[in-house]
């Protein structure tokens, strides 16, 4: 689909999403069905971007470690215009050691802006990795935080 962010790709099955990821070109759309949920995925995207969503209610079905779904599971529980850093994400999780593996997880995050990893910055507050890069992550923040109700700007 295209987006203010460019091209996304989504892919998912009957029951969920399995992906959302920013591409250089949209390519051929599928010939096929497309399944229900990826029909659903892209127009709430579309209702967020044009200001019109601020949670998304889709099943997600994301591919990972036990670990990275705990990372992902708690990026989910960050509400929308409101930011939180890695080492207060590796704290949820129950161990500040674990920092830089929550960073690593939230770098291998495979459905981008629903499971919102663009949320989290550097414990100083500046824009730190973001797989779709960091001039995305600035746009999706600014966005959120342009929504009417958002004076709240962190987590904690």
């Amino acid at each position: 689909m295209d987006s203010p962010l460019g091209a996304i790709k989504i892919v998912g099955d009957a029951n969920a999403i399995k992906m959302v990821v920013f591409v250089d070109e949209i390519g051929e759309e599928n010939e096929g069905i497309i399944p229900l949920v990826v029909r659903k995925c892209k127009k709430q995207l579309h209702e967020y971007f044009v200001g019109q969503r601020k949670q998304f209610n889709i099943p997600v079905a994301p591919e990972g470690t036990d670990f990275q779904q705990q990372v992902w599971q708690n990026l989910q529980d960050i509400p929308f215009g409101v930011t939180s850093t890695y080492a207060k994400q590796a704290v949820k999780l129950g161990d500040i050691k674990k920092i830089r593996a929550v960073g690593t997880a939230n770098g291998k995050n495979p459905i981008a802006i629903i499971i919102p990893c663009h949320r989290i910055i550097g414990s100083d507050g500046s824009l730190t990795g973001y797989a779709g890069g960091l001039d995305k992550k600035a746009w999706l923040l600014k966005h959120e935080k342009s929504m009417p109700g958002m004076a709240q700007t962190s987590l904690f």
